[in-house]
């Protein structure tokens, strides 16, 4: 019988980072050409559509990584990954150049599979997978290793994350009972969570003073960050201090929800189409693809899980 609809969103950079220092450098094309990341990412979507058996796959791609309207608000914003600032477009993430170099590979062999890569310029994938997310007529599961995507958990919308902070071997699946268990708010205030919490790993300074523990006891009692902060200037349901806390962040906390939250309306045209077995023509590409550059079991795993798909 044909699957029922699903869609899988890919986080593509947080996969192929994992898949670059999960697979060993010595892994190389005929021509010594560092290829770990393409291998690694391809035996991760094999294993992604085998267990989660998806009708639908889309690559999120991060057409800005970094996008300016998010440095506007808050510089210091991803500022300790910057390599190189560009003026008139993207700044230069800092990314090892063996992995660098394969980027072009794994668009193709993307191409080479079916799988549609999407990207809007001057967004991050999150956004693109927010916006798709946000609109979906169909189950979402969202593959990341990124916390911040669990704004988007819905168990009404049966939107899921697949998070892979611990491996591939040791897959995730949140949904709003984990957000809660985890964190003791609910996806719908995680952004706000995240927000006062701050995180290192993107520049984003948080409440001083504020950790998760009160994060979460503000939320549980306010409802969301405009409830903590009309509290906060009444003077009621907080003690001194953390009402010190929160006034003395009005700044960042005028800018930052916006920074932290995932775009829900870009202009963004879905596939349509169910991703296909590949036909004769083109496993035969896929295959000359692997021969050229060493992919080996890694395209046929893909090819033969894209293949158990029915429209």
């Amino acid at each position: 019988m044909p699957r029922a609809d699903k869609l899988l969103l890919l986080d593509t950079a947080s996969l192929y980072f994992r898949a670059f220092y999960g697979v060993p450098d010595k892994v190389t094309a005929p021509d010594g050409s560092p290829i770990n990341a393409v291998r690694g990412l391809l035996d991760i979507i094999a294993k992604l559509v085998t267990l989660y058996e998806p009708t639908h796959v889309v690559a999120c791609w991060d057409d800005d990584w970094r996008p300016q309207w998010r440095v506007d608000l808050i510089p210091s914003y991803k500022g300790h990954r910057v390599v190189e600032v560009v003026a008139a477009g993207p700044d230069v993430e800092e990314v090892p150049d063996p992995l660098e170099s394969q980027i072009p590979l794994i668009r193709q062999t993307l191409g080479a599979l079916g799988i549609p890569i999407i990207g809007v310029a001057e967004h991050e994938a999150d956004d693109v997978i927010g916006t798709l997310a946000t609109h979906a007529t169909m189950p979402v599961d969202i593959v990341t290793g990124d916390r911040d995507l669990f704004q988007l958990v819905d168990d009404s919308r049966n939107i899921r994350v697949i998070y892979t902070a611990r491996g591939m071997s040791n897959l995730e699946i949140v949904t709003d009972a984990v957000v809660v268990a985890k964190y003791g708010v609910l996806p719908s205030q995680y952004a706000d969570f995240a927000t006062m919490r701050g995180d290192a790993s993107d520049g984003l300074p948080g409440v001083a003073g504020v950790g998760e523990k009160t994060a979460a006891t503000l939320l549980q009692a306010h409802g969301d960050l405009v409830g903590i902060r009309e509290a906060a200037e009444a003077g009621e349901g907080m003690s001194a201090g953390v009402r010190g806390k929160i006034l003395a962040a009005a700044d960042y906390l005028d800018v930052a929800p916006t920074v932290v939250a995932v775009a829900p309306d870009l202009e963004i045209v879905a596939p349509s189409d169910a991703l296909r077995p590949l036909d004769p023509a083109e496993v035969d590409a896929a295959t000359a693809l692997a021969e050229k550059w060493n992919l080996g079991g890694s395209m046929t795993r893909a090819v033969a899980a894209i293949a158990t798909i029915e429209g």
